[in-house]
């Protein structure tokens, strides 16, 4: 039968053939937390699909959400052969896109990345198989689907952008901007824009794919233009063999560290660099990775950046330039969603990671205004939770907060885009994320990693007094975070009750034995990390208020309840 050709209803952002099985996900995925980066398999056990294989299918899913890490995931899966035979969205989407790119720049290795209309989105969605072509999908054999090209504006670029693309200043700064450029593209932006510093997300190891990127790199001559720091990295840098560390797994995550720092970027190791000296102002233009921090920077301190994806990060950092597009454009940070909460009376800070995670799921692919709040008074460290769980829910850059943040005064949100997150919505939520048994192995604490005020909060509560026969705490936090507490007397309080406290990694990148190998059951304060951490580690995780972590790292048990500003 003779297929039935249509009016290009799609894109082909990223070109390719493919042929295979339709998996069709009605709700966004992380790749990072969310699926198998060895196997392909989604293990995120709060999507509705996990436990599905991508391998070899046609993925159709809106767009992504969560963790920039996913670009990592994706290029591992199609170096090893156990990727999706080609991504489809509807909506826009960068950190699987930026994956595909690379992999095609600088590997030879084509997954197809297509961006469909709606209505030809809800038609491949219903359909069993797919065969891709660069102009055209077939579905089941005879429905067509016509794609076009992008539209590949000039960009206008300045006299160093040309130098850098034509080779002058070195291989590697040429394939930054090479990469910088398709990117560009891809988002329609017309310009690039100069950032006064970086930060790399992609030095958390993800398989071989993320360390032979960085060292690639490295021996094409990188070097980082503008002052970069790094994320929380796989290991404890200077204890991993010590701490009994696979080699297997620590040599090749410190290789990948190394890379980076020979690379330029300095060795603060942490996923919270708001937490740094000297963190971004207002109106100030950086290129920031890491979900939590870009939201953070963008939300709390007003500073610019899109949420960029790993390796996408680090051509930032050797170029100065980033698309023009996303978060650096006013457009990018206007609300789009209104959503008014009923915020408990009383309520302590675990109130605020669970807003930020049901907001995410209230705007999976919009920025918000979340209104309700203007009379609570959350520090930093609550902010903090707020950002970092929205973006495990969600693939928006920033969120306002009326009353609280520096931009929500500005904005003005259409009354027919409105949400709403009821009491019941909370004390749903909170049961969701807090189930599981009662007795307690291990307390997690850091995610992202702990502040100065987060580690003495926990030793004022503690007291030196001894933990539960058999249950663990580690907190995670940042060398500089560290040495302060340390220079208080907070981590000798905190090591007079047997708490471990961890550097350089954080809980998403965690491994045994460092993590307990005896814990099957984690009680965290983060509602990223009780997003993640069951995917991560095949445990059950479950959220708590810091009380609760308290009561449990000194008796060995904590039931799953409500709390008290929720009854």
């Amino acid at each position: 039968m003779t297929p039935n050709p249509q009016p290009a209803q799609g894109i082909s952002v990223v070109p390719g053939e493919a042929a295979g099985p339709i998996l069709s996900l009605g709700e966004p995925l992380s790749f990072w937390g969310g699926v198998d980066p060895g196997s392909g398999t989604i293990i995120d056990v709060h999507h509705p699909s996990h436990g599905a294989s991508l391998a070899g299918a046609v993925l159709l899913m809106p767009t992504s959400r969560g963790s920039c890490s996913g670009s990592g995931v994706l290029l591992q899966l199609v170096l090893s052969g156990g990727s999706p035979a080609a991504l489809v969205f509807c909506r826009p989407e960068d950190t699987l896109t930026l994956g595909a790119i690379v992999a095609a720049e600088m590997f030879g290795s084509t997954i197809p990345v297509i961006r469909l209309e709606e209505t030809a989105f809800s038609v491949l969605a219903a359909a069993k198989t797919a065969q891709i072509s660069s102009d055209s999908i077939t579905a089941d054999g005879r429905i067509q689907i016509s794609l076009r090209q992008p539209t590949h504006e000039d960009i206008e670029l300045s006299i160093d952008d040309r130098r850098r693309l034509d080779g002058s200043e070195g291989v590697a700064a040429q394939q930054a901007m090479r990469i910088v450029c398709s990117m560009a593209n891809q988002q329609g932006a017309r310009a690039l824009v100069d950032v006064t510093r970086a930060h790399i997300d992609g030095c958390i190891y993800a398989g071989p794919a993320n360390l032979l990127f960085a060292e690639k790199m490295k021996e094409l001559g990188a070097r980082v233009r503008v002052p970069t720091t790094m994320n929380a990295i796989s290991v404890d840098y200077d204890n991993w063999q010590r701490q009994g560390v696979e080699p297997e797994f620590g040599i090749p995550a410190s290789r990948l560290a190394d890379a980076y720092l020979e690379m330029g970027c300095q060795p603060t190791f942490t996923c919270a660099p708001y937490d740094l000296p000297n963190p971004p102002g207002l109106g100030e233009q950086v290129g920031w990775s890491e979900s939590n921090a870009v939201i953070f920077a963008n939300s709390i301190l007003g500073a610019r950046t899109a949420k960029h994806p790993d390796f996408l990060d680090l051509c930032v950092a050797l170029t100065g330039r980033a698309p023009l597009a996303g978060a650096f454009l006013q457009e990018g940070r206007r609300a789009c969603r209104s959503i008014s909460i009923e915020f408990p009376k009383n309520a302590d800070s675990a109130v605020w990671p669970l807003i930020g995670y049901l907001a995410g799921l209230a705007a999976p692919d919009r920025v918000p205004l979340l209104k309700g709040l203007s009379n609570a008074t959350p520090d930093s460290d609550e902010l903090k939770a707020l950002c970092a769980a929205f973006g495990t829910t969600s693939a928006a850059p920033i969120l306002h907060i009326e009353g609280i943040t520096p931009e929500a005064a500005c904005q003005r949100v259409s009354d027919k885009d409105v949400a709403f997150i009821s009491r019941q919505d909370l004390a749903e939520g909170w049961l969701k994320l807090n189930s599981g048994p009662a007795e307690i192995d291990l307390v997690a604490i850091g995610s992202p990693h702990a502040s100065l005020a987060e580690c003495q909060a926990l030793a004022k509560r503690l007291d030196g007094r001894a933990l539960a026969s058999g249950l663990t705490v580690i907190v995670t936090t940042a060398r500089e975070i560290a040495a302060l507490a340390e220079a208080d007397g907070t981590l000798a309080t905190l090591r007079m009750s047997g708490v471990a406290v961890i550097t350089d990694l954080c809980w998403c990148s965690i491994t045994r034995p460092v993590f307990p190998s005896h814990a099957k059951v984690v009680l965290t304060t983060s509602g990223k990390y009780a997003h993640y951490g069951p995917g991560l580690t095949g445990c059950i995780v479950r959220l708590g208020t810091l009380d609760e972590c308290v009561h449990a790292a000194l008796v060995g048990a904590a039931p799953a309840r409500l709390p008290s500003w929720l009854t």
